[in-house]
């Protein structure tokens, strides 16, 4: 296995309120995840914090996440416990109300993969040199495209094309989607929206076939999307599976 993960405020945002990791429990079993905070005034940075923070301390003390099952139990109970953990954040601090992440993983183990997602950031996998998303974003215009009322193109030109429907924090519970993918893949690909809305997925996966090292891949998309603007922070998590 080969990972890398980087995180930039972008050429506008005054503050980072991504968060993101790779990291793996005493199995070898891996975890990535990347988190999208909201809230101004350094709430959205301490939202995404709290939820990688909790993420990654967790997993890294497990002996094993354990089957399937096991570990899609696992996911949604460290999701409820990190949307607590932020509710709770603000019921002690009223001025961070409002506050929130989004946030996807992925979890990897010799058996299984398995991507978890609430809000927009995005979770894709590569096969084959083609990126293929497997993560579906919880936004207004996203489900205006699913029941017709907008085309791909137009939701992307959309002034309320970043307005969420779900986030951790936002509620008093969070509801995780779950994707069960096959493991035979040539690699994982975690980022917040701060890249797709900069670049798509021909530009990302041109880079991500390109022959630099892992590290000069994700800093390139980083630079690039600088580039077109950096309109928002920018994070991403890469993994390539060796051997397959």
């Amino acid at each position: 296995m080969e990972h890398y993960y980087l995180t930039d405020p972008g050429k506008v945002r005054e503050q980072n309120e991504d968060s993101v990791i790779i990291t793996k429990n005493h199995s070898n079993e891996y975890i990535m995840a990347v988190a999208d905070g909201m809230g101004g005034h350094s709430n959205g940075e301490v939202a995404s914090s709290l939820a990688i923070t909790h993420l990654a301390d967790n997993f890294k003390e497990l002996k094993s996440i354990g089957t399937k099952d096991d570990a899609i139990y696992w996911m949604r109970a460290i999701t409820n416990e990190i949307n607590a953990l932020i509710y709770k954040y603000t019921e002690d601090n009223p001025t961070s109300s409002g506050m929130g992440t989004t946030l996807v993983m992925a979890i990897l183990t010799d058996s299984f993969l398995l991507f978890g997602n609430i809000g927009d950031s995005s979770g894709y996998v590569i096969r084959n040199g083609q990126l293929h998303k497997i993560t579906t974003d919880h936004t207004l215009v996203n489900l205006l495209v699913q029941s017709g009322e907008l085309t791909e193109k137009e939701a992307k030109e959309h002034p309320r094309k970043n307005v969420l429907m779900k986030a951790l924090g936002a509620n008093v519970t969070a509801e995780l989607d779950i994707f069960d993918v096959e493991s035979d893949v040539d690699g994982i690909f975690l980022c917040s929206d701060g890249l797709t809305n900069m670049l798509d997925d021909d530009q990302i996966i041109k880079v991500l076939n390109s022959d630099l090292s892992i590290e000069a891949k994700v800093q390139k998309l980083i630079y690039k999307s600088n580039n077109r603007g950096g309109n928002d922070n920018m994070s991403i998590a890469y993994l390539i599976k060796r051997g397959e």
